[in-house]
């Protein structure tokens, strides 16, 4: 494919001092003095060009998205539709709360079927993402024991832990402890006892864990943390694979955030939009980003009045658009919200149980909503994970994550999600167990891979090394 440069009739070669192009109210010594360096073409050609660019992205909507951790899975049509309402859609996000008492009521409801959900005691919207969530969450922990007068500065966090609890963590002030995992893949209670010392403020969690496994004994874990005078912090991650059957509330959770694209099918990928709502107990209900949401019988309000507020975490309320999304998506389900997680963990089952005589599978237990595979049976025939990765592009199927969670060697994290059908998932069990057949039979095939895709196979070292940039940017 040509870049729009090579698509150019020419290159623009105008300067922003030109006769023609001067602007009077702004100084020269502002404006740009070199050429501009524009593409020269069509209208007709630019849409030409972008709607070739889009053919070739892979989306949910071209094919099988099995994703591990990232829950790609369908996002309804009416969801965008009713996002896109006009007066949703074109609100100013200044107006008086007397101007948009629609869209403050939508919210105040999303804010309390989170509740309802989470078991939380009280939800603020203000997060734009799962890690701004998790950061939001930290900055309440960090100020809960402020207020308490208590200089807590360490958070353990397991070592199969999402990448950003770690980096919220250490964004909001604390020092980092690792908690190993056991022989089944949730943490260790004796080492987490080591480490559980009096100046632990918190230990985030994932439940079920970035392995897709339930930690069963959370409860005690609770029970460790809150004896020592620390919090639980719930990242929500992978509550898709709970909802309606538990809540971090019933595991002994304080703080919790939901992600909005994982669980309740708002657009997800390409850095947004997105959306964190992060949810509390009662005791730290007045730490809560502000504002949020509240209806005093005629009318609904922004409040800002929290005591001990952490404050906005971004301006207005960000992706309003995302809320929407998710509060229909809601609405659409209802009480059988419990059967997106049945289905979902239906599916990954099926999946374990059908590739894992033909991959090593390091965590033998029923799994939740996600599974991981390790490719070490094959890197020992000199195929690694990312040779497999790259071979199932060749099938139509976007790769799993791979080489995540870091504990697994040649790790493959596979998520169906629940939104695909028995045939699809079959159709995908087919191409791993084909692969697992090259391995043996033809590994040149699967070293060459992929070669259906737009761009074949690449020295990967040497593009990370030495990026050709020139022409990546036509010039």
């Amino acid at each position: 494919m040509k870049t729009i440069f090579e698509k150019s009739n020419d290159i623009d070669g105008i300067t922003l001092i030109d006769e023609q192009y001067k602007i009077d109210f702004i100084d020269e010594k502002y404006l740009r003095n070199d050429k501009i360096g524009l593409p020269q073409t069509s209208e007709l050609n630019v849409l030409r060009h972008y709607k070739e660019l889009s053919d070739r992205n892979f989306c949910i909507e071209k094919g099988f998205y099995p994703l591990g951790s990232c829950t790609m899975k369908y996002n309804p049509k009416v969801n965008e539709k009713l996002a896109n309402l006009d007066g949703f859609l074109n609100l100013h996000p200044a107006l008086k709360d007397e101007d948009v008492q629609g869209s403050l009521e939508l919210m105040f409801k999303l804010q309390e079927a989170l509740k309802t959900i989470t078991g939380m005691d009280a939800v603020s919207l203000q997060p734009a993402a799962g890690a701004h969530g998790e950061f939001s969450g930290m900055m309440i922990v960090k100020k809960y024991f402020e207020t308490k007068g208590e200089n807590r500065k360490k958070v353990i966090i397991p070592d199969s832990a999402h990448g950003t609890n770690p980096a919220s963590a250490k964004m909001a002030g604390f020092d980092i402890v690792q908690v190993k995992s056991n022989k089944k893949g949730q943490i260790d209670i004796d080492s987490l006892k080591e480490v559980l010392t009096e100046d632990v403020a918190a230990i985030m969690m994932t439940n079920p864990n970035t392995l897709g496994i339930f930690e069963e004994n959370v409860l005690e874990i609770s029970n460790l943390m809150h004896k020592n005078g620390s919090l639980l912090y719930y990242d929500g991650a992978n509550f898709n694979a709970i909802m309606g059957y538990t809540n971090p509330k019933l595991m002994g959770f304080d703080i919790v955030h939901i992600n909005l694209h994982k669980t309740f099918a708002t657009p997800h990928g390409g850095g947004g939009p997105g959306a964190g709502p992060i949810g509390v107990v009662e005791e730290m209900k007045e730490f809560l980003p502000a504002p949020v949401i509240t209806f005093d019988g005629e009318m609904y309000h922004r409040n800002y009045n929290i005591k001990n507020s952490i404050g906005a975490v971004i301006g207005y309320f960000g992706n309003f658009g995302i809320l929407v999304r998710a509060y229909s998506y809601i609405l659409m389900l209802g009480k059988y919200l419990k059967n997106v997680s049945e289905d979902a963990v239906l599916n990954a089952n099926y999946m374990k149980e059908k590739l894992k005589n033909h991959y090593k599978i390091p965590y033998d237990e029923p799994c939740m909503h996600e599974f991981v595979l390790s490719g070490d049976l094959q890197k020992e025939k000199g195929i690694s994970t990312l040779n497999i990765a790259k071979r199932l592009m060749d099938s139509g199927v976007h790769p799993p994550t791979i080489y995540f969670p870091l504990i697994v060697h040649e790790a493959m994290m596979i998520e169906p999600t629940e939104t695909e059908d028995k045939k699809v998932l079959d159709e995908f069990i087919d191409t791993m167990l084909q692969i697992a057949k090259e391995v043996e039979e033809n590994p040149e095939i699967i070293l060459n891979s992929p070669n259906n895709t737009p761009v074949k196979k690449v020295d990967e070292t040497l593009a990370a090394r030495k990026p050709d940039l020139k022409y990546v940017m036509g010039n």
